[in-house]
């Protein structure tokens, strides 16, 4: 049996804005790349960055760059090609990957928001309880939790019915442009996306917000203000990134209203397939003063050996 084919309409303008959205887009995945592998390598050589945290933020900038590299080449050919097809398996594929990366990632998140609360309330059982045996294992189980939701969404969406010319309205296979080409009954499917995406956001996000709840009890009963300001510092980067990538990710698949306003989605997934990878290896180097003394370091040792 012939599989279905799936055009993606992506951003529908005039050959010159495809031109130099095609440039704008590109030039934001170079950064992607560059700033995620960067921070991938600068924790990998100094070893003063081999701690916790510095672990888990080495895994998120691998997530970043996974799951924008699984949306960005097909994104790019489609702004040059007059070929915007994508077969059946190419679509599965494309989005099993997105939702076990992006999944992952929110899940990593929680993750790094109960290492800063292990850090700051329990500071004296924190290489107990963040050894590196359950690093690894925090990391796994993130991985794990990513992949179930990733097979159950594939499944079910890839279970639907297509017929006609299957033209996606959107830039990349992602369930709620999927939904709305099915032409079988996908009340169903918009449950499962519903429950599993309420179920992962309110399960990470809550311990998100109990962990930050007791770290700004601790936070407040340290008399000096220096000592306050210095000692959640170290959170402002992880809570940045997680209103970024949170925020998106319920106007995206939490609400009703995505499914049938492709227009909208098409730009807030721009944001978290894009702007979000690139803007987490810049908000993590930028605010924080490890990193850039970690980089300073690495610098002044290779010139040194010039």
């Amino acid at each position: 049996m012939v599989r279905v084919q799936f055009i993606l309409l992506g951003f529908r303008t005039s050959p010159d804005v495809q031109i130099f959205l095609f440039l704008f887009f590109l030039l934001i995945y170079m950064v992607i790349v560059v700033g995620n592998i960067s921070m991938i390598i600068v924790i990998k050589i100094d070893s003063r960055l081999h701690t916790p945290m510095y672990f888990f933020l080495r895994n998120l900038s691998y997530l970043d760059l996974c799951y924008s590299t699984v949306i960005a080449p097909k994104t790019l050919a489609t702004f040059l090609s007059t070929d915007k097809k994508i077969s059946y398996n190419g679509c599965a594929t494309q989005f099993f990957f997105f939702a076990l990366f992006v999944g992952t990632e929110g899940f990593l998140l929680a993750v790094m928001a109960y290492d800063r609360f292990s850090a700051i309330c329990s500071p004296f059982l924190y290489t107990v309880h963040m050894s590196q045996q359950a690093c690894i294992r925090l990391v796994f189980g993130s991985y794990i939790c990513g992949g179930i939701n990733s097979m159950v969404q594939t499944g079910f969406t890839f279970s639907l019915h297509f017929c006609g010319e299957n033209r996606l309205d959107h830039f990349f296979c992602d369930v709620p442009a999927l939904i709305k080409i099915s032409c079988a009954d996908t009340s169903v499917n918009e449950i499962v996306l519903y429950i599993l995406s309420a179920l992962i956001i309110i399960t990470t996000t809550t311990v998100i917000v109990v962990s930050y709840a007791y770290i700004l009890s601790t936070v407040l009963k340290i008399p000096s203000t220096h000592g306050r300001g210095k000692t959640f510092s170290t959170c402002s980067s992880h809570i940045t990134v997680v209103s970024l990538f949170y925020g998106t990710v319920f106007f995206m698949y939490a609400q009703p209203g995505a499914i049938s306003s492709p227009q909208k989605s098409k730009i807030i997934a721009v944001f978290y397939t894009f702007i979000i990878p690139m803007l987490n290896p810049l908000i993590y180097s930028l605010r924080n003063r490890e990193v850039k003394h970690a980089v300073k370091r690495i610098l002044l040792r290779k010139l040194s050996f010039h």
